[in-house]
């Protein structure tokens, strides 16, 4: 039997975080170990959780070995800086509570971009790399992985492997410079070229680099040389029970995640507005669950659209939950942000989506990653912003499904977007990294 291999993950989300962040590397953890190889976790001890979800904790192995220290982040000053009490929860991006001044919150977007770089994690950069360093004299591994947004993980794995030389293998959650809200950090000259000055030299010191979606893996190549490649988020089956999906007293179109400015689909509220002025069945028994967080801005375009009574908003809720909800819904919404990196946007959502098997619309500005899924998949509809006869006639075509008790789901098998299986990818890639 082959020795089991040890490989350090740094990440800065682990539960009791909430949040997709965290799911992708608990459930690469939670199967590591099936093929050959024994994750030891790296993380803050007092990290600032934008939720608490401690459902994720049932997938950490009871034995693993998770090292934590502490970390110091400056978000104490921000939530004084914009009014926020010191125990509210921090918006995601740059996406607001609504109890932020405008003024401070802009001036802090600014702080952001053009002090903390990369990221506001940076002050836990240097004393991870001296302790890592000492502790990895001790206590060898056979390989690093850190894990990004936020990018300092990768600054501590990369000054760590100057010191030791060990293979590094880098993770991109979501893109450095093509992140959707990388051009509202309102950046000097001097901080745009820092921020990707420090992207490529990660990209290029990396001994092997790990994204989400095929696009993603095209821009990176065009960067450097080292081999990139493309790992998504998936599903894992023990969070899916085998219930049958059974219609409800409305029908529920729901959506699951935080909700930024640039996620806001006009053309929803648009066609939601003239479904319920032209058919009072709809109005009656038509639900939008919007779960998570959502910007005040978009609240507002509800409002002015006049359709608070279709829509039914929940904060977060927990992992075991949100699985329970996604397949009892009658149809599930994907939003993709109107940014120029959407066609690279391929968000975990999706893939639990599909382990739901219930019908998906997918909304987007411009055909993508995730349209490629959805269509491999039959998985749902893939609706342009501007095509919105469409997206009302596809809402009314499952509107009628339901109240004929008809089961719109047409999708096919999608094992290979498994936790499971991905996880045999991330294996087969340290395992040549290593050789």
């Amino acid at each position: 039997m082959a020795q089991t291999k040890k490989v350090l993950i740094i990440t800065y989300y682990w539960p009791p975080s909430g949040g997709s962040g965290v799911q992708r590397w608990v459930k690469f953890a939670k199967y590591l170990r099936e093929f050959g190889w024994e994750p030891i976790i790296y993380t803050p001890s007092n990290p600032e959780r934008p939720a608490i979800d401690h459902s994720l904790s049932k997938d950490v192995p009871k034995d693993l070995t998770v090292i934590k220290q502490p970390i110091w982040e400056p978000y104490i000053f921000y939530k004084k800086l914009v009014g926020l009490k010191k125990d509210e929860k921090l918006g995601s991006g740059l996406m607001k509570t609504g109890k932020e001044s405008s003024f401070f919150h802009s001036l802090s977007v600014w702080i952001r971009g053009n002090f903390f770089i990369p990221d506001a994690r940076k002050f836990w950069i240097r004393p991870s790399v001296k302790f890592l360093t000492d502790h990895l004299r001790d206590n060898p591994v056979d390989a690093i992985i850190s894990t990004g947004p936020p990018h300092s993980m990768h600054m501590i794995a990369m000054n760590v492997t100057k010191q030791i030389s060990i293979p590094w293998l880098a993770d991109f959650r979501d893109p450095w410079t093509n992140i959707d809200f990388f051009e509202e950090l309102r950046l000097s000259k001097y901080a745009r070229k820092k921020h990707h000055k420090l992207e490529s030299k990660v990209l290029k010191t990396a001994d092997d680099l790990v994204v989400i979606s095929p696009t993603m893996k095209k821009e990176f190549q065009e960067i450097t040389n080292t081999p990139v490649s493309v790992v998504p988020n998936g599903f894992d089956k023990d969070d899916f029970s085998e219930e049958s999906y059974h219609p409800d007293s409305v029908f529920s179109l729901s959506h699951v995640g935080m909700m930024t400015p640039t996620r806001n689909p006009q053309v929803l509220w648009e066609t939601l507005s003239e479904l319920s002025k032209e058919n009072h069945h709809f109005r009656n028994n038509f639900k939008l669950r919007l779960i998570g967080k959502i910007d005040g801005t978009i609240k507002e375009d509800i409002d002015r659209f006049n359709i608070q009574h279709l829509v039914q908003f929940e904060s977060y809720v927990p992992h075991n939950e949100i699985i329970r909800i996604q397949q009892q819904s009658d149809a599930l919404l994907l939003i993709i942000n109107n940014t120029p990196n959407a066609p690279l946007i391929l968000t975990g959502k999706l893939f639990e989506y599909l382990a739901a098997k219930r019908p998906i619309i997918c909304l987007s500005p411009v055909d993508g990653d995730a349209k490629e899924v959805i269509d491999e998949t039959k998985a749902g509809r893939f609706i342009l912003y501007s095509e919105r006869d469409r997206l009302k006639s596809e809402i009314m075509r499952l509107f009628q499904n339901w109240q004929e008790g008809i089961n719109s789901y047409e999708g096919i098998d999608a094992e290979k977007y498994s936790r499971r299986s991905l996880t045999k990818k991330i294996a087969t890639q340290l395992n040549e990294l290593v050789s």
